[in-house]
């Protein structure tokens, strides 16, 4: 200890809990609380340690660090993923877990933050560092190292990654953790791994430690040089297009976005994460784009002669496995505050947060403007979609009388409010709602798909409307990602959480069914079906009740079958006040409008299949559109 410092003594846990609750975040001049609570499940590893640690903190001060109870514990990554994705990445949450089997539970939800660029702080309980009484329960054992655990599992999905030793290194990991946690290039999971002995080890700290403080989250503004070459190219554009990824809407750029669309003429097409940085009726907006786009984004895309990349990582899905820019002249201008992301497609590299790079792109452009005959044929292709959409919102039922999965998104569509969210993140639904949901407010979709990670809607949705309480959640889910993870329905009912979740039954994987059948494997081992005597699993349905399922949970459920039955159910649970289940079975074979597009899935080269040996053929052709997009920009 410092001559003449103050010190608290408390144990390691009890400092972390404390230090978590005086961090605060400032963004253009606001600050609030860095850390809204700490989601968990106690075991033998936390309960003594971190476990004490909130419970002191919660008798203290509720507000501090609020604790919530969860089910599963990927689930709970899940829900503090989706709770900083609303608040775009300006507040996380901190998840507590036991040693073993309930730390690495959240590996899965560690990938999906990292990937996403989504700050969540994990707290793994982990072996003594002791190793008084080593071998413990749940302990791995290497040969050949004696400091490895299970949860250095975490190193390659986490964004920091640290074990706490020794309470002396808890400060310098602590300020690590908050620099990433606060970094909008480089967040994602940071993992703190705490030993059980540690958490209760007690140490005299600095009451500096403790003191509020406040991160400012960077907004750094692009090179005025680099914004002047942007600038030169987009002016000898006659066909460009601006791709808009989830860094709009994490910037708070959608103002600027639109500014510069309406001042130029520039479509947009818009990825997953960036679904809502345009409404779906500005006139500039194509809506989705790439393999699950809309046919306007990607005809206009295919013959763009100037992409202009803005908060996007371009994945396979944006750039339909690059084939997306066929132009053979094709230039791309990349605005992007990650360096990761400036690089792709030898582009060129504007870096700064998309806010500040729009507006100065946007003056620098001056009155430049896109031929009046590109703008007609904008028009007319945006036209042309909507009416596309209008028709597969109003799609009957199949022949044995079950819905359409484009109209009971349609029904959710139209009965939603316009500040009202969706959450999706897996299966058939996560495309069709790309293509088909007309977003009226940035913060109005939310479907995960950098890892596109089954059983995330749900936890998804808590998380979502803890974040925003005045705004009703729609989780759109298939059986499938459903019976992932049901459980959370009943950390909803503990917390109060009003979700409204439309289960749509269509007794297997939808998605990767029709993906199975179009590489010729005949949707082999896609459906829920019983095993017969043939040792094969091609036997009737299976006879499952998930309506009864989710009504044990303490949900109300309603079943609909008819449009007619599904708009009223719809009604109720807006109405309602706290979590239902509308349970709703579709026709999976009944598919979207196409969106004229690719997605690179290789095929078998060889196989005794006539199904598989058509779709190679298919395969190879199609493989000769995708281009390397190495070609220099300047």
């Amino acid at each position: 200890m410092i001559m003449g410092t103050k010190s608290l003594r408390l144990t390691v846990a009890q400092a972390l809990v404390r230090f978590l609750g005086a961090q605060y975040v400032e963004d253009d001049g606001v600050e609030e609380r860095l850390f809204a609570g700490c989601f968990g499940i106690f075991g033998h590893g936390n309960v003594a340690g971190v476990g004490q640690a909130l419970l002191q903190a919660e008798l203290s001060d509720p507000a501090s660090l609020p604790y919530v109870l969860g089910r599963n514990e990927q689930a709970l990554v899940h829900s503090a993923v989706a709770y900083a994705r609303m608040k775009n990445r300006r507040q996380v949450w901190a998840v507590t877990t036991s040693i073993g089997p309930g730390a690495t539970n959240m590996i899965t939800g560690a990938a999906l933050a990292t990937i996403n660029r989504l700050p969540v702080l994990l707290l793994p309980a982990d072996s003594f560092a002791s190793r008084h009484a080593a071998p413990l329960l749940q302990e791995l054992e290497l040969p050949d190292s004696g400091d490895v655990s299970v949860n250095d599992a975490f190193r390659p999905v986490s964004k920091y990654f640290d074990r706490i030793w020794r309470p002396e290194q808890l400060p310098a990991a602590l300020l690590n953790a908050m620099r990433v946690l606060t970094d909008p290039a480089e967040t994602g999971a940071v993992t703190l791994c705490l030993p059980q002995d540690v958490q209760a080890q007690a140490h005299d700290w600095p009451e500096e430690l403790f003191a509020r403080r406040v991160w400012h989250l960077r907004r750094p503004a692009p090179e005025r040089s680099m914004i002047e070459t942007a600038a030169e190219i987009i002016a000898t554009a006659e066909r460009p297009v601006i791709i808009a990824g989830g860094g709009v809407i994490y910037s708070g750029a959608e103002q600027a976005l639109a500014d510069l669309c309406a001042a130029t003429g520039i479509p947009v097409g818009q990825t997953q994460a960036g679904k809502g940085s345009v409404v779906f009726d500005h006139p500039q907006s194509l809506g989705a784009i790439g393999a699950t786009g809309t046919t306007a984004a990607n005809a206009i895309a295919r013959d763009a002669d100037v992409v202009i990349g803005v908060g996007t990582r371009y994945s396979d899905f944006t750039t339909a496995s690059r084939t997306q820019f066929a132009d053979p002249g094709v230039k791309f201008v990349n605005l992007n505050i990650a360096a990761l992301d400036v690089i792709k497609h030898a582009g060129l590299q504007v870096v700064g947060d998309a806010r500040e790079s729009l507006l100065a792109l946007t003056e620098r452009l001056g009155d430049f403007r896109v031929p009046e005959s590109y703008r007609s044929k904008i028009g007319a292709l945006a036209a042309e979609w909507d009416a596309t959409v209008t028709a597969a919102y109003a799609a009957g039922p199949g022949e044995d009388g079950r819905l359409n999965q484009s109209a009971v998104i349609g029904a959710v569509n139209e009965l939603s409010d316009p500040r009202d969210v969706v959450v999706c993140a897996a299966g058939s639904m996560p495309g069709d709602l790309h293509k088909l949901w007309r977003t009226r407010d940035a913060k109005g979709y939310h479907v995960e798909y950098g890892y596109s990670c089954m059983g995330y809607e749900i936890p998804g949705g808590i998380g979502v409307r803890l974040a925003c309480p005045d705004r009703d959640v729609f989780v759109m889910i298939g059986d499938g990602s459903y019976l992932m993870m049901p459980g959370e329905l009943a950390t909803a009912v503990q917390e109060g959480i009003k979700l409204i979740v439309i289960l749509v039954q269509n007794q297997g994987f939808a998605s990767i069914g029709a993906l199975s059948e179009s590489v010729g494997s005949q949707r082999f081992g896609t459906r829920y079906r019983h095993r017969t005597e043939t040792g094969r699993l091609d036997g009737n349905l299976l006879e499952v009740d998930l309506a009864a399922n989710a009504a044990s949970l303490g949900v109300h459920v309603i079943t609909a079958t008819t449009r007619e039955e599904l708009e009223a159910a719809i009604g109720a649970a807006k109405r309602a006040e706290s979590t239902t289940v509308i349970h709703v079975e579709t026709d999976p074979m009944l598919g979207s409008p196409d969106s004229e597009s690719w997605w690179d899935v290789p095929i078998s080269e060889v196989s005794e299949l006539d199904s598989t040996q058509a779709a190679y053929a298919e395969y190879a052709e199609a493989k000769k559109a995708q281009h390397p997009y190495l070609r220099p920009t300047q």
